[in-house]
């Protein structure tokens, strides 16, 4: 990020949030901010609390206390439609696909998510050029993913690489200016790992930031620009990646334990 990027005004924002379930405070005051532009990533063990803060800000929860601030805007508890309407947009650790659609239906379904093309103007032929626009931007995007390909194989004979990477299609179909990525590496091997890694930072250069949910450590620290540790639903640190490694409060709580179980 440059300078001017850490001066402006964060694009999301979380103030004191807090969400608890009956007894059980999964998220317990957490505060932390994504910049615009920015790749930034969440760990934290099983259990931190790292889903339900996804949740929240997502608007599949509400929070029990605190703020969801958008683009300087106070949408907590507002629901996903709306969220993904004004291009807050997640995807989920499984893949949400039509998996009985081909490629490029699955990605046309996303675009009518930002195209204004209603259902009865569809069946009446009335928003064909929508229709067209829709089209030809799903063709686009599939070449900007490298799956054109595949854009007549049905989605759900794709290997899981390839699911994950139309996944991403999809969410970038409706227009995000903030992509919230849950868990994306799960289940990939290395080289498809190093693919999805490449697909993030491109996504980055159109201009999308993207906030990632992840386990894998290798992919965390070589994307991101800034790193929020969470443990037992609060935050535990913040900052680089080169910091965030070297931290010892997230060597004892995480990193050393995840390093002795690989």
């Amino acid at each position: 990020m440059t300078p001017a990027q850490n001066l402006a005004a964060p694009l999301l924002e979380v103030r004191d949030l807090s969400r608890h379930f009956g007894g059980l405070v999964a998220v317990d005051g957490l505060s932390f901010s994504v910049q615009s532009g920015a790749i930034h990533g969440l760990i934290g063990p099983n259990g931190a609390g790292k889903t339900t803060t996804f949740n929240v800000i997502s608007g599949f929860y509400a929070p029990t206390h605190g703020q969801v601030l958008y683009q300087g805007r106070d949408v907590s508890g507002m629901k996903t439609a709306r969220l993904a309407a004004i291009g807050l947009i997640r995807t989920f650790q499984g893949t949400t696909l039509f998996k009985e659609f081909t490629v490029l239906d699955n990605v046309r379904v996303g675009c009518h998510g930002s195209a204004g093309a209603g259902f009865l103007g569809r069946v009446f032929g009335t928003d064909r050029e929508i229709e067209a626009k829709a089209r030809q931007k799903a063709e686009d995007l599939l070449e900007f993913f490298g799956l054109a390909e595949l854009r007549d194989e049905i989605a759900a004979n794709l290997p899981h690489g390839h699911q994950r990477t139309l996944g991403m299609a999809v969410a970038l179909a409706a227009d995000p200016k903030i992509l919230l990525l849950d868990e994306p590496f799960t289940g990939m091997n290395p080289e498809e790992t190093a693919r999805m890694m490449e697909l993030v930072r491109a996504v980055r250069r159109r201009g999308v930031s993207v906030m990632l949910v992840e386990h894998d450590m290798q992919a965390i620290m070589g994307l991101c620009d800034t790193i929020t540790v969470m443990n037992f639903g609060a935050l535990l640190a913040e900052g680089t990646p080169d910091a965030v490694r070297k931290n010892p409060a997230v060597i004892e709580a995480y990193l050393g334990t995840a390093n002795h179980a690989a």
